[in-house]
């Protein structure tokens, strides 16, 4: 078997195996699965700016957001079906994200977290102040009859796993492609040593920003399907919490890696989960096994298994 044979037969595989979760999981797992598979993709995005091209931004947030809003508002005010509400929503994912990096792109290391961290801030302020529109902290409950895509109801547990799942797929696919493309080589050259990327003959501002724009269609996308899927559109969706999540996510899983991102949104998840039937303290066990992972295996789950055994995953 092939080196590319080898990668592309694990990650179809995976979504095999998620696909088989349609029909084998029970209802309240495959309400679970189905948001974890959303978050995922957002965390898929997070990692092509963060572990591929080493852009480590405070402001996800704000696209993650303008997704969330972009789709939710179109629904609730302009009465837009839930297809060209989800197009709009990651239009407008990739369009904050290229109106932010134009700006945030001309710092680097702290100063590029702190930028987009205030980016991301200002929009979690405008969407608080504009409660005529968005309502506010309250948020936004979207309709179930507007939550219909092809003749499928959103609202119901199959037909939104499987939304999710193509979420999912699509997005995998897109960024498995992605990454071992001479584009995606490139990335990790930025990431890796910058100045020898412009020596090469490469744009890195162009190249950053590129990575940015696509990294801002997956929040974007996340953020619209989040809100079609589930039926609310919040302030809380947009705040600063949502910048932190896919940056701890990528991390748990795995910097750089493919599958990182799932495993690690999907991991955070459960153990949150399963924490609090135990204790109310369920962030502290999350901070606890993250201290654990930062002492032990430092490059995420994912990193660490391709570190000492695979080496050819992706």
């Amino acid at each position: 078997m092939t080196l590319s044979t080898r990668i592309w037969a694990l990650h179809l595989a995976v979504l095999a195996a998620l696909l088989a979760g349609s029909v084998l999981l029970p209802a309240y797992h495959q309400t679970n699965v189905a948001k974890v598979m959303v978050l995922a993709t957002y965390a898929m995005g997070y990692n092509i700016a963060f572990g591929y091209t080493g852009l480590l931004s405070l402001g996800h947030a704000l696209f993650f957001g303008a997704g969330l809003y972009g789709a939710g508002l179109l629904v609730q005010h302009a009465g837009l079906p839930a297809g060209p509400a989800l197009l709009a929503g990651i239009l407008a994912g990739g369009a904050m994200a290229a109106a932010v990096g134009l700006l945030a792109l001309r710092t680097q290391g702290v100063a590029f977290m702190i930028v987009t961290l205030m980016f991301a801030q200002a929009g979690y302020l405008t969407i608080l102040y504009n409660t005529a529109w968005t309502r506010g902290e309250e948020g936004i409950v979207i309709a179930r009859e507007a939550r219909m895509l092809f003749g499928h109801d959103l609202s119901a547990d199959l037909p939104r796993y499987l939304a999710a799942f193509a979420l999912f797929a699509a997005g995998l696919v897109v960024k498995l492609w992605l990454v071992r493309s001479p584009t995606g080589r490139v990335m990790i050259a930025l990431r890796e040593n910058e100045e020898r990327s412009r020596m090469l003959g490469y744009d890195p501002y162009a190249r950053k920003l590129a990575a940015l724009v696509v990294s801002g269609l997956y929040a974007g996308a996340a953020g619209a399907a989040y809100g079609l899927l589930f039926g609310y559109v919040g302030a809380s969706l947009a705040s600063t919490q949502y910048s932190i999540l896919p940056l701890l996510w990528v991390l748990l899983g795995g910097a750089g890696t493919v599958l990182g991102p799932l495993v690690g949104a999907l991991s955070m998840f459960y153990l949150i989960d399963y924490s609090s039937a135990f204790t109310t303290a369920s962030l502290l066990v999350v901070g606890v096994a993250l201290v654990l992972l930062v002492l032990f295996a430092p490059r995420g789950i994912l990193g660490t298994i391709r570190e000492r055994w695979l080496k050819w995953l992706p």
